[in-house]
């Protein structure tokens, strides 16, 4: 089977990453797989081409760029596509479009990796529903966000099944000597505790909550630190919040990293206070890492995290709730150990890339009306 993947950009993020892990594990499992970006970006691409994969750049500039959909129209026919697959809303109008008129059109599919907030964009909104009445079948990461392109009739739920992320569990096994580097690498004390979060510095990631809470917490757990992987456009707002509370030296702003994988064992708690998410990629690698999460209860964490048992789960935007939840786990190591390995369990049987790739096998094969073959069977 002949695949292309096509998503806007191949930059640091949690959609760019699995659809980066999927398209390797394609590869390996017997699939002729290509990457189309619509926009020049490095990132994830070095990866990509390590593993043998042909990865294109659509350089796309302005708003519906015809230079874009004639690169996707070109390179579909050329490499002789049988499944094009978008991720997210662009690049799923961007294939239609390009694929209008095609002879022996491929199957065109979608994946809605979030709640779907950026189609509040009343133009997006209508693109994206004029592509999916071209579109095959629909997968979303994970039941909430199902349930919210279903339910609000965004997706025909003819078209629409659920493909939960999938993560290269191996590449996040924790260890004490993986630990000991990543504690290295950062800079950071053997003794510290350290509540670790990994995101876009953007207001729904809501980075700010944690900053909020170290005073309070530094003057419970004095050896408490807090390290922030990722950047955006909040980083000097929330270096800002860091000086104005006094804890300059208890945060860490760790920047952008391509190796999130051997950083976050130096973590002892993962926080992810997001207003909203999907399913998302970087609380799958802390589990897999073995780490005690607190997450929000919003989107698809609940889907991950099973409070009390793989973590523990607040209301979003609640302080006082994600500070009991934190000091919490600061002063147990023995509830830290229990929910990290069970955690880690969970991710290993339910969402690894090895199942997300057997069941996109299935997903290709039902939209495109054909059996599935042996070379894709699971």
């Amino acid at each position: 089977m002949r695949v292309m993947h096509i998503l806007e950009s191949l930059d640091h993020g949690g959609l760019e990453r699995v659809v980066t892990d999927l398209a390797i594990a394609q590869k390996r499992h017997g699939l002729d797989v290509s990457v189309l970006c619509l926009h020049r970006t490095e990132g994830y691409k070095a990866e990509l081409l390590d593993h043998g994969l042909d990865v294109i750049v659509a350089e796309k500039c302005k708003p519906f760029d015809m230079r874009a959909l004639r690169c996707i129209r070109r390179s579909v026919a050329e490499r002789r596509v049988e499944v094009v697959h978008a991720h997210s809303f662009v690049p799923n109008y961007y294939a239609a479009a390009a694929m209008c008129g095609m002879s022996g059109r491929p199957t065109l599919v979608g994946t809605c990796h979030d709640m779907g907030t950026r189609l509040n964009n009343r133009r997006l909104n209508l693109f994206y529903g004029w592509s999916l009445r071209r579109t095959a079948g629909v997968a979303m990461v994970g039941r909430q966000v199902h349930d919210r392109f279903v339910g609000d009739g965004i997706v025909p739920a003819a078209k629409a099944t659920t493909v939960l992320n999938g993560i290269p569990v191996d590449r996040f096994l924790g260890s004490a000597e993986r630990r000991a580097q990543a504690r290295h690498a950062l800079g950071l004390g053997a003794g510290e505790r350290v509540i670790g979060a990994v995101g876009r510095m953007v207001a729904l990631k809501n980075q700010r909550l944690l900053i909020e809470l170290m005073p309070t917490l530094v003057a419970e757990h004095p050896s408490t630190r807090l390290v922030l992987i990722g950047s955006g456009p909040l980083e000097q707002e929330l270096r800002h919040c860091a000086r104005q509370l006094g804890v300059t030296d208890r945060v860490l702003f760790a920047g952008q990293r391509s190796n999130v994988a051997d950083l976050t064992p130096a973590f002892d708690v993962f926080a992810m206070p997001s207003l909203t998410e999907g399913v998302s990629i970087a609380l799958l690698e802390a589990c897999a890492t073995g780490l005690a999460v607190v997450a929000t209860r919003v989107g698809g964490n609940p889907e991950i995290v099973t409070d009390r048992e793989t973590g523990l789960l607040v209301p979003p935007a609640d302080g006082p709730a994600l500070h009991a939840a934190l000091s919490r786990l600061l002063a147990d190591a023995e509830l830290r150990r229990r929910l990290g390995e069970q955690a880690a369990a969970w991710v290993r049987s339910h969402a690894s890339v090895d199942t997300l790739r057997a069941a996109y096998d299935r997903f290709y094969a039902k939209a495109a009306g054909q059996p599935l073959g042996a070379a894709q069977a699971a």
